[in-house]
């Protein structure tokens, strides 16, 4: 029972991963671009996770938490990069 919904969830997911990889390629946008690769890393979260339930394999789930702050920090960086046109900023020395 466990392992068909994992399936059923794993080609729902696979779909929304595809979708999401087509906003971010045609995306008319930064922001639009941004939010189409956060969404792409849930995504993709999700796939390992429901492949880790299917599989039965518990090291998944370690992958999938590395991936998720990976993801938050990248969605950050691109969010700053967006708002002030660079990362790290410069040292006021006065």
């Amino acid at each position: 029972m466990i392992g068909t919904a994992a399936l059923i969830g794993l080609a729902l997911v696979g779909i929304a991963c595809l979708l999401s990889f087509y906003r971010l390629l045609r995306g008319p946008s930064l922001p639009d671009r941004i939010l189409a690769l956060d969404t792409l890393a849930v995504n993709a979260i999700a796939l390992i996770l429901l492949f880790g339930l299917w599989m039965g394999n518990p090291i998944n789930f370690e992958a999938a938490q590395l991936l998720a702050v990976l993801s938050f920090i990248s969605t950050v960086a691109l969010a700053k990069y967006a708002l002030r046109g660079r990362i790290i900023e410069p040292e006021n020395r006065s």
